[in-house]
């Protein structure tokens, strides 16, 4: 597989890309968003490229899913106190940008007029 062919975030777990590393296990990465939407923005990462999305990574390894939501759990004690917002985006109309499956950990005081539902 060539370094096109490879996600960013294949990438960032192999410590070819620079990131703020939160955690890490065997078989995830959680690190900061460089462009948060929250006070506290961090990615869940599996290291593992077969999933593109949650959809998939539901069917193929739900344990791994487990895991990603156990450890956003995890972090949202550490980070902000318990309270967050899990968000999965699948298909680039949905926002999606990168096709390796990833958790979006958003948490912390929500500005006036952002949407809290």
């Amino acid at each position: 597989m060539t370094d096109a062919e490879r996600s960013i975030f294949t990438r960032i777990a192999d410590r070819e890309i620079p990131a703020d590393i939160v955690h890490e296990t065997d078989s995830l990465i959680a690190f900061r968003d460089i462009a948060p939407q929250a006070p506290v923005h961090l990615l869940i990462v599996p290291k593992t490229e077969r999933y593109a999305n949650v959809v998939e990574l539901a069917e193929g390894d739900p344990a791994l899913l487990a895991d990603i939501v156990s450890t956003a759990g995890r972090l949202a004690h550490e980070h902000t106190g318990g309270q967050f917002r899990l968000v999965f985006n699948t298909g680039a109309e949905a926002g999606q940008t990168v096709f390796h499956v990833h958790a979006h950990l958003l948490g912390g005081r929500l500005e006036e007029g952002t949407l809290a539902h």
